[in-house]
């Protein structure tokens, strides 16, 4: 295995132990969970007058309680105290849980087994900030995609071992209940011994007051979440995830008895299916962000989301169930394929639109405070996920919605809030469409981008070769970048409105508009002094011929005036390419096709003190060489 690979990590102290006692943690929730929800669906129990249909949507309802009570709790623990005791402490609370909930399915108690629902939900809630608030202090920057990838992957791949493992258990006779108890008990007791393996993860706040006031303190947590917009955004997202996620989960029993006519095992295959689709989403995440926190991936997964659920729909919606088949005559039947395959891509899509999501949060949060923005972003996860409970109880009881009717409804809210959500934040569609750009325009290498500063203000120089040289390079770069271009690049149809959302600035000569000209160069300090990237094409016009023009001086005059430092980047291949010009000044003629090899180059960093247009333009075309 590549030392680069993501999958390295699991050989390695700082995450392993971790990422197992996750995956053991997320595989004993689904032991017990599904074990109770197939127990209740399959036994014709009762609870409070209510049948099983409704049973197991309040389920969901009752295991995520507490991340609404309990988060901004479990946030400040997270951040005030070293966060291996923190886990440990939360394993020994399963254990105890676990055993409380043997007696509950011996006895076939469900108020028993909905208290240590509850229970479970509340260790759910303490583990959450600390699981993704210690990758940050354990990961790089450039293995955080890759950290959080395992994560969700594995943690999907433990609700997939956990599910089967529940659902097959507590069907044996005349003993599943019982074995679905010596199960979790034991998982829970080698989660405890494996977490004793963690590495220390410092405490990030420890002279934090504790508020035990759970209203005060979630009010503050959502306050502190919503000071940085993306932030806040990106919680936004991940809770409609959830609400997505849980609507969806809680039918596949009743889907499995009453939709498809199957038994246990297809309602275990079923929830197989949709955690094998998340876990191989979120692991393509790493290699199609490049190993970066990649949300033009976000757009992609929620396109998918819908597109395959309403298709889920219509494939659901013909079936005429007989009796209750397992598994394997289930899959025998070719009318199911296409539910297998609606449901394995959907998954797939909302592995790629989480990861991002829950990576960009680690990147852009503050160290002091991002146990309790996970906090919050778990607040917002549980009301989401009420709500969704809530409404599907709803639509069942008073709208007389079935499965299918429920899969229709999701599909078509989670296409109006993507647009909603994607309105509000155009980073996430400009980031789109750089990465369809450079994952299906073109091919493109990269080297020497670290060089740029991960925090800070900085210039970055390019040599000026397509009408995309701005796309290729925001998609390239970690950090966002604000560009100044030619006011008529600027203006290019089809192009305007992108480049208005990236915030980049139109700058003309001081002899065409020279109150434009003015206008950029304060945009540009403004930005600086605010701590940006910004870019210039110190050429002031694209080359007509794929050689250099010379770079005009006012990039020195930039720099004398912010003192910002400048990287120098080589654009190589895009000349001749579909969006660059030709020697007569038409564009789009000299066409090489698509998916053609490009560079992006980095220079090393050169002090203001140092910087002159013309070493500028000699290090950029001594780094673009002979690829134009």
């Amino acid at each position: 295995m590549s030392e680069h690979s993501q999958f390295a990590l699991l050989g390695e102290r700082r995450f392993a132990p971790f990422f197992w006692t996750q995956f053991l943690g997320a595989m004993n929730d689904n032991v017990f969970k599904n074990g109770m929800i197939i127990f209740m669906a399959f036994g014709g129990m009762t609870l409070a007058g209510m049948d099983s249909n409704l049973l197991v949507n309040a389920a969901g309802a009752v295991f995520i309680l507490p991340f609404v009570l309990f988060s901004a709790f479990a946030g400040q623990l997270a951040d005030k105290y070293e966060k291996t005791r923190v886990i440990r402490g939360v394993k020994l609370f399963e254990i105890v849980v676990m055993a409380l909930a043997a007696v509950g399915f011996v006895t076939a108690n469900l108020g028993i087994l909905f208290v240590c629902l509850f229970a479970m939900g509340l260790h759910s809630t303490l583990f959450g900030p600390v699981k993704y608030a210690i990758m940050p202090q354990a990961l790089q920057s450039d293995e955080l995609v890759g950290g959080n990838a395992l994560v969700e992957s594995g943690t999907f791949v433990a609700i997939l071992v956990g599910t089967i493992v529940g659902g097959v258990v507590v069907a044996l006779k005349p003993s599943g209940p019982m074995f679905v108890a010596a199960v979790t008990i034991i998982v829970a007791v080698i989660g405890y011994l494996v977490s004793r393996s963690i590495p220390p993860a410092a405490a990030t706040d420890p002279t934090l007051k504790l508020n035990w006031n759970p209203f005060t303190e979630t009010a503050n947590n959502l306050r502190l979440a919503a000071k940085n917009i993306v932030v806040w955004r990106s919680m936004l997202g991940i809770s409609w995830l959830w609400f997505y996620g849980a609507m969806l989960l809680n039918q596949f029993a009743n889907m499995s008895k009453d939709v498809l006519g199957g038994n246990e095992q297809v309602a275990t295959l079923l929830l197989a299916v949709f955690a094998v689709g998340v876990a191989v989403g979120s692991l393509l995440c790493e290699r199609l962000s490049g190993k970066k926190v990649e949300i033009g991936l976000v757009p992609f997964g929620s396109i998918g989301m819908s597109v395959f659920a309403i298709d889920l729909y219509f494939a659901t919606k013909g079936l005429h169930p007989v009796g209750q088949s397992g598994a394997m005559e289930f899959i025998a039947k070719s009318e199911h394929w296409r539910v297998v395959f609606d449901l394995f891509m959907l998954s797939l899509s909302g592995g790629l639109y989480s990861v991002p999501l829950y990576a960009l949060i680690q990147e852009r949060s503050d160290e002091s405070h991002r146990s309790r923005i996970i906090a919050a972003n778990n607040i917002l996860n549980a009301i989401f996920m009420v709500v969704s409970a809530l409404l599907a109880i709803a639509l069942i009881k008073f709208a007389g919605f079935g499965v299918p009717q429920l899969i229709l409804t999701i599909a078509v809210l989670n296409a109006i809030v993507a647009l909603y959500i994607y309105s509000l934040t155009p980073e996430f569609l400009l980031r789109f469409i750089c990465w369809m750009l450079i994952s299906f325009a073109y091919r493109l290498r990269t080297k020497g981008l670290e060089n740029i500063p991960d925090k800070g203000p900085v210039i970055v120089v390019a040599n000026h070769v397509s009408y995309v040289d701005a796309l290729v390079i925001s998609a390239a770069c970690r950090r966002p970048i604000q560009f100044v271009m030619d006011h008529n690049i600027f203006k290019t149809p089809g192009m305007a409105w992108v480049f208005r959302q990236m915030k980049a600035i139109p700058i003309a000569s001081a002899k065409e508009n020279p109150e434009m000209m003015a206008r950029a160069f304060e945009r540009v300090k403004q930005a600086l002094h605010e701590g940006e990237v910004v870019c210039i094409f110190p050429e002031g016009k694209l080359t007509k011929d794929g050689e250099m023009n010379a770079f005009r001086p006012g990039i020195e005059r930039i720099v004398a005036e912010t003192g910002a430092p400048v990287v120098p980047l080589a654009l190589r291949g895009l000349w001749g390419s579909f969006f660059s010009r030709t020697a007569n000044g038409v564009a789009f003629k000299r066409f090489r096709g698509f998916f053609n090899r490009i560079e992006l180059v980095g220079g090393a960093l050169v002090p203001a003190g140092n910087v002159t247009a013309a070493g500028l333009e000699a290090t950029v075309r001594e780094m673009r060489g002979e690829m134009r």
